[in-house]
């Protein structure tokens, strides 16, 4: 793993919540208000990491709470790649182009591709799925086009619908609304009696959602809002999330739960652990991963294929 001394400690088994908790408070007590989001350990990241409102970000130990280095090029390179597969860098507009062009590959470039497909393969289905490594330049080609279209259409598909939720969640979450049996309660305040806000919450916390990332007031909001998930580790099934919100009168309020959620959005909370793969645990991740680089193949072969075309029909 790139930048392991960072991002991964020895041991980490054996670290309690109460531990990392309290190693969160001590690194509270000690930045303050220079702070802008702490995530403690989640998924493959086992250290706690703090941004700081001028931008800096560092790692710190979960037990010690000893510094481990800032972030590095690599870390950069990565956020940068992610920021460009969300929006590709363009503000506001970028992820419309994301989104709408996910859509297009949906239901256009996809579904028009398995419909060529059986229109050709519906009465000999077994040589649809069938590649043969020894043929001419010309079948290679189609036959890669039309075995790797056709194998990993399923999650490409799925990739591809789950990944435009993210630009038009509101549409989505319109058409499952549909499916909800009852109109959703709004959870009431919950007053806590002391005034030092953050650090007491975290102290006498007992859940059993694991805090996942605290994010501190800005000059638009002054109130810390902390995000918690039932399992801070990678494993299959239901995302199960939860989010607070600490005022900085120390009122407590809970904005959203999985446990009294609608319907609709807890099917809504699914659709980012169905994109990654990480709802069917390592073995969906790494799915996901070769799932992702089959489109460059089908851009690929489809190109060669249509010049091919091309070229025939220009010397006819």
């Amino acid at each position: 793993m790139l930048n392991s001394e960072m991002l991964v400690i020895k041991d980490e088994n054996a670290l309690g919540n109460k531990e990392i908790l309290q190693t969160t408070i001590s690194l509270i007590e000690v930045h303050k208000d220079s702070i802008s989001k702490i995530v403690l350990p989640y998924r493959e990241q086992q250290t706690i990491s703090i941004e700081f409102k001028g931008g800096r970000k560092n790692y710190y130990h979960p037990s010690s709470g000893s510094l481990l280095g800032e972030k590095s090029n690599s870390i950069v390179f990565f956020e940068t790649l992610l920021r460009l597969h969300r929006s590709l860098g363009i503000p506001d507009v970028g992820k419309y182009i994301v989104g709408v062009s996910a859509l297009v590959f949906c239901f256009m470039l996809l579904s028009s591709g398995v419909y060529i497909w059986w229109t050709i393969y519906a009465k000999k289905l077994r040589k649809g799925f069938i590649f043969k490594w020894k043929s001419k330049k010309r079948k290679f080609n189609f036959d890669m086009h039309k075995v790797a279209g056709i194998y990993f259409f399923v999650p490409l598909f799925i990739i591809a619908l789950s990944g435009a939720y993210f630009t038009n969640n509101s549409y989505y979450k319109s058409i499952l609304r549909i499916f909800d049996e009852k109109p959703q309660v709004e959870t009431p305040i919950e007053s806590i009696s002391h005034t030092s806000g953050i650090t007491d919450f975290l102290s006498t916390i007992q859940d059993e959602y694991d805090i996942w990332a605290i994010h501190f007031p800005t000059v638009d909001s002054k109130e810390y809002r902390i995000r918690f998930i039932e399992d801070s580790s990678i494993q299959s099934g239901l995302r199960k999330t939860k989010e607070v919100r600490i005022t900085n009168k120390g009122q407590v309020r809970v904005l959203s739960d999985y446990k009294s959620e609608s319907f609709s959005n807890r099917m809504a909370a699914q659709f980012y652990p169905i994109h990654i793969g990480e709802i069917a645990g390592i073995l969906g991740r790494i799915l996901v991963f070769i799932s992702g680089l089959i489109p460059l193949m089908l851009f690929i072969t489809g190109l060669k294929i249509y010049k091919a075309k091309r070229f025939k029909k220009f010397r006819s």
